[in-house]
């Protein structure tokens, strides 16, 4: 197996959201098949709707500015499937990755051989497993793991964390983990284990309920991000992340950081403050200017209601007399009417598009509901057709923002080469 096998081996387990099981029968199965890796390394461990990936890339760059070795494990990825597997900001290797996938490969077929398992393991819980082996392999000392999606019945529940974290909550994946925010709550709640810190960033009051309630149930101490002073306001920090919820963010990170120095980790002020100057986190409200005589481009990854206002907000904050063009693709089970409804006023021309995902909406379903406001509307059938209207419409000092599914980052990045 050489490394384009084993990508297209692992997609050929299915879609990563719809085909995916949830539960952890199968994870542990396969996790104790491949000798348990993730007991061979603490973990902080992080929830949410939006905010965790960029909470746990702040808390990962402090920990390697403190001179830990730190794996990084997040989803989805933008562009290549290593992306996902870090080791201090550094990438899994194409060679470590086929080696392991194909042992996580043959640990799988085996359990469903021996009758253990009716299935083969699932994308998320393969290269999950991936991680956990490349983690202890190179013997990190601390992985942080963010959550794919929910948290109780997630493939990364089987870590053993030093300290927990929830990010804020909104609606999205409501199939999934229920229709009310105290039931998505709920569901995300389930990282939260026997005695261990759960740092908790603010919440709507239902959704606080149901997470206080299972800290509660489990004896976890309880940190409430929301309820006291930002820790980065006693920092003298210039977020390299850019956006007004990035505060939240770091304030959540801070806190991460202080329980761990309760624990004996050892994270200066200077770490913290080198970390978060320096932490990377792409397709977040990340600006980018391909040509010289081309509008930018902002691309961010807002794709639900919450993520949309936030985006909203920037461009309110920083590009109120700019010309904005909006190129927007989406998964078919968003909130598509209520995302384009918030935007709406921010941009004058809209360009939908279809993303290659099996779940993406269809351009024209997108525009069908896009013609209940008055855009000046585009409809393209793939990413390229989409980026070349925008630059043809859009003026050189103006702005071509790309939104709706980090999927459609990945596309964009990836057809500028950046």
């Amino acid at each position: 197996m050489n490394y384009q096998e084993s990508v297209e081996y692992l997609y050929s387990l299915g879609h990563e959201t719809l085909a995916m099981k949830l539960g952890l029968e199968s994870v542990r199965a396969l996790a104790g098949a491949c000798g348990d890796p993730q007991m061979k390394f603490p973990a902080v461990h992080i929830a949410g709707t939006n905010g965790k990936g960029s909470t746990a890339a702040m808390i990962e760059s402090i920990l390697g500015a403190a001179g830990y070795r730190t794996g990084l494990y997040t989803s989805p990825h933008l562009i290549s499937i290593t992306e996902r597997i870090k080791i201090n900001d550094h990438e899994i290797g194409k060679d470590d990755f086929t080696r392991l996938v194909e042992s996580v490969r043959a640990a799988g077929k085996q359990l469903v051989e021996d009758g253990l398992l009716q299935a083969l393991p699932t994308f998320f819980e393969q290269i999950t497993m991936v991680a956990f082996l490349y983690f202890a392999e190179c013997q990190i000392e601390l992985a942080v793991l963010e959550v794919g999606l929910g948290g109780r019945l997630d493939a990364t529940n089987i870590c053993q964390p030093l300290v927990t974290a929830i990010t804020p909550i909104s609606f999205d994946h409501q199939q999934y983990l229920g229709e009310t925010l105290g039931e998505i709550a709920g569901e995300k709640s389930g990282i939260i284990k026997t005695g261990v810190p759960v740092i908790v960033a603010p919440q709507e009051e239902s959704a606080m309920k149901a997470i206080t309630s299972r800290a509660a149930e489990l004896g976890a101490p309880l940190i409430d991000g929301g309820s006291r002073p930002s820790l980065i306001d006693r920092q003298d920090v210039r977020l390299n992340l850019r956006g007004r919820h990035q505060v939240t963010n770091a304030s959540t990170a801070l806190l991460i950081a202080e329980v761990l120095k309760e624990k004996g980790w050892v994270i200066t002020g200077s770490a913290i403050k080198y970390g978060l100057e320096n932490v990377q986190w792409p397709g977040r409200l990340e600006i980018l200017r391909p040509f010289e005589t081309a509008p930018s481009l902002l691309l961010d990854g807002a794709h639900n209601p919450a993520g949309v206002k936030v985006l909203r907000d920037f461009l309110g904050e920083n590009f109120a007399a700019t010309p904005i063009t909006l190129i927007f693709g989406v998964m078919a089970d968003k909130a598509i009417e209520e995302m384009l409804g918030i935007l709406f006023p921010v941009a004058r021309t809209l360009i939908v598009t279809k993303v290659m995902n099996q779940r993406a909406a269809d351009p024209k379903v997108i525009a069908e509901v896009a013609a209940k406001f008055d855009w000046e509307l585009i409809q393209s059938e793939n990413t390229g057709e989409a980026l070349a209207e925008a630059f043809r419409v859009t003026p050189e000092d103006g702005l071509i923002c790309v939104c709706g599914s980090l999927f459609l980052i990945g596309e964009i990045k990836e057809r500028l080469l950046i």
